[in-house]
């Protein structure tokens, strides 16, 4: 790996609004506290107040207040708000780039990603929101005779838990059509990653947001998580698959609706007419874009035989070249794991490998010179079904290179797990691409991409299948769930039963005959 120099700024992380931002927190008023510190040095971050089982039913008390007179808003009204977030968030990058690089230890053109996301769904749902939630005209009992209206009412409150890893895609991302769809939000986000959030809920009600419509609970999630999902009206939760299914038992208990985005050991097939150099490039991406801890990177690669070999060449000169460092410039290309727990599995999955057989093509070793939790982006070859990282999630820069022959036999292999998140296919005929992607076992397949391609079309739906959860977010879907369609239907002129005169014999066969001359009409 090339190392960037470590200077002074890469040493101390910049200042944040902290005691700005923490007044936020739904808090009595003498919390415990817990300190959070940057991935980076280990330097301390915050000092933030944690929230209470009571402090949860206050967040949303209030809640519920302030969307009883958000939900009478027109929907455009409503949008606004996040189409002024749109502009304030570009033009304001440059101090949520700082918070969450403290926070998490990414780099900055990875911590952009999440930037050019809310920025994407912000302008998605506040252009074409009012379209998705208007109401609609359905077929009725019968025709002429039945209006029938499909309506669309909010939830009420929503209940969101979000994870540390992409922490302002994957809060604010999900509050925005929950929110525009006339919800209010109840969050709980992790603990290391709350200023991010904090954040987005400061820069929003500078927008225009009622002061307590998105109210955000900061705690331990075993603390305060169930009380989170316990008052909710619709469950929202991105994490591990573990906590995924607690939650769904949490919520299916009290039959509540959930989305859940879950774990994911992500594949990659890499076709014999790949272009090499692009596919080489685009794996770099596709596998340690934040040090691999993103819940749709790549773990697994399947390359042809006839194509390993030069392909390997190009894929492991590229991960030789990236550049690790603790700073906030540009010019890095991998930085931090966010914790210790993190680092400690990807140092468990690399060394048990090795210890079983596996060859450490590139990387293989944590970097304490570099920083308290990084490790090196690492290539693994001759991994097999005994070893952990074979099949469960390691959620960090490691990946696994395995060869096929035959497309099948690879497609076959892509989709033996349990999971289904995200996939990814390399060729140069894209129409044969995109038939070998219809066959994967997962909620997004990218063709030619890693991951980007999918997640970043805001109109296109992107979820899991199988243990990689329930639900989507974005496009149609991301907004419908927040919402409860309701059917009015109103009779004209004759109810549906026999009319005056008419027996109920004479009646059924009336009504046989209109079916079969509907059906042979082509009536829907």
């Amino acid at each position: 790996m090339t190392d960037t120099a470590r200077d002074a700024a890469s040493a101390i992380h910049p200042v944040l609004p902290v005691d700005r931002l923490v007044r936020r927190v739904v808090t009595g008023p003498m919390p415990t506290r817990v300190t959070t510190r940057a991935p980076f040095t280990g330097a301390p971050i915050a000092e933030l107040p944690e929230s209470t089982d009571e402090d949860v039913a206050t967040a949303y008390e209030r809640a519920r207040a302030a969307q009883a007179r958000w939900a009478e808003r027109p929907v455009a009204d409503r949008a606004a708000v996040f189409l002024r977030f749109h502009d304030r968030l570009l033009a304001r990058q440059d101090e949520i780039l700082d918070i969450i690089q403290t926070e998490t230890g990414k780099v900055r053109k990875h911590a952009f990603e999440e930037v050019l996301d809310v920025a994407l769904t912000c302008r998605h749902y506040g252009r074409r929101a009012r379209g998705y939630l208007r109401s609609r005209r359905r077929a009725g009992a019968l025709p002429v005779l039945t209006k029938a209206v499909e309506v669309r009412h909010p939830k009420g409150v929503v209940g969101l838990v979000s994870p540390w890893n992409y922490p302002l895609s994957l809060s604010i991302g999900d509050a925005i059509p929950a929110m525009i769809a006339g919800n209010a939000v109840v969050m709980k986000p992790d603990t290391q990653t709350a200023l991010t959030a904090l954040w987005a809920l400061d820069v929003l009600t500078e927008c225009g947001l009622p002061e307590d419509l998105w109210q955000i609970v900061v705690g331990d999630g075993p603390v305060i998580g169930p009380a989170v999902i316990g008052r909710a009206d619709y469950v929202c939760f991105t994490g591990s698959t573990r906590t995924g299914r607690q939650v769904a038992q949490q919520a299916a208990a009290r039959l509540v609706g959930a989305s859940l985005e879950l774990g994911g050991k992500n594949a990659m097939v890499v076709l014999p007419d790949a272009d090499l150099e692009r596919a080489a490039e685009g794996a770099v991406r596709a596998c340690f874009s934040s040090a691999g801890q993103l819940c749709v990177s790549i773990e697994r690669m399947y390359v042809h035989a006839d194509i390993r070999d030069p392909f390997l060449e190009r894929f492991l000169a590229r991960v030789e070249g990236m550049r690790l460092a603790a700073g906030y410039g540009w010019d890095a290309d991998m930085g931090s794991l966010v914790s210790r727990r993190q680092l400690d599995t990807v140092t468990r999955h690399v060394d048990q490998a090795r210890e079983l057989g596996a060859t450490v093509l590139a990387g293989g070793r944590a970097r304490p010179d570099l920083g308290p939790l990084f490790y090196e982006p690492t290539v693994l070859d001759g991994v097999d079904p005994d070893m952990a990282v074979c099949a469960e999630e390691t959620f960090g820069p490691v990946v696994s290179v395995y060869t096929f022959t035959d497309t099948d036999d690879a497609v076959a292999r892509a989709n033996g797990t349990a999971y289904g998140l995200n996939a990814s296919v390399w060729t140069r005929n894209t129409r044969r691409g995109e038939e070998v992607a219809r066959r994967l076992h997962a909620g997004t397949v990218n063709v030619n991409e890693g991951y980007a391609a999918a997640y970043g079309s805001a109109g296109a739906p992107m979820g899991g299948m199988g243990d990689s959860g329930l639900g989507r977010r974005h496009g149609v879907d991301g907004i419908m769930k927040f919402t409860e369609a309701q059917t009015v239907a109103t009779q004209r002129l004759i109810p549906i039963a026999a009319p005056f005169g008419m027996t109920d014999e004479q009646w059924s066969r009336s009504l046989t005959l209109s079916l079969r001359i509907m059906k042979t009409l082509g009536v829907r």
